[in-house]
């Protein structure tokens, strides 16, 4: 495969680092505000559901358990495109931000966590 900048490919696991730590930042502040809120709605928005945010944020961010902590964001951002679309609101700003952490968690899942993992494959 010809490179336009081979050198750079000796860094190759700095990619999945950087979105292990945008997602879980992303994803623990959803969290954060819901848990602030202390739940005052239902659906996506409740506070156990920020909890659970907030948890998969860590794991993401100290990198444990990554391909676990990214298909439970997975459903996690399912369900809140799903609320969105109940709500009439797909293809909007937000839902757009949605699909972009949804394929940043699904790439996660493909390539394990990078460097500074707890969980590198063996």
């Amino acid at each position: 495969m010809l490179s336009l900048f081979p050198s750079l490919l000796t860094y190759e696991e700095l990619a999945p680092l950087i979105i292990r730590i945008v997602l879980g930042i992303t994803l623990g502040y959803f969290g954060y505000l819901k848990v602030r809120n202390r739940g005052q709605s239902s659906g996506s928005n409740s506070f156990i559901y920020g909890i659970l945010e907030i948890i998969v944020a860590i794991f993401l961010i100290i990198g444990l358990f990554v391909q676990l902590a990214a298909l439970i964001n997975i459903l996690i951002l399912i369900i809140k495109i799903g609320f969105k679309i109940k709500e009439r609101a797909f293809l909007t700003d937000g839902v757009n931000y949605y699909i972009l952490l949804l394929a940043m968690a699904l790439s996660l899942i493909f390539t394990g966590g990078g460097w500074l993992a707890i969980d590198l494959p063996l």
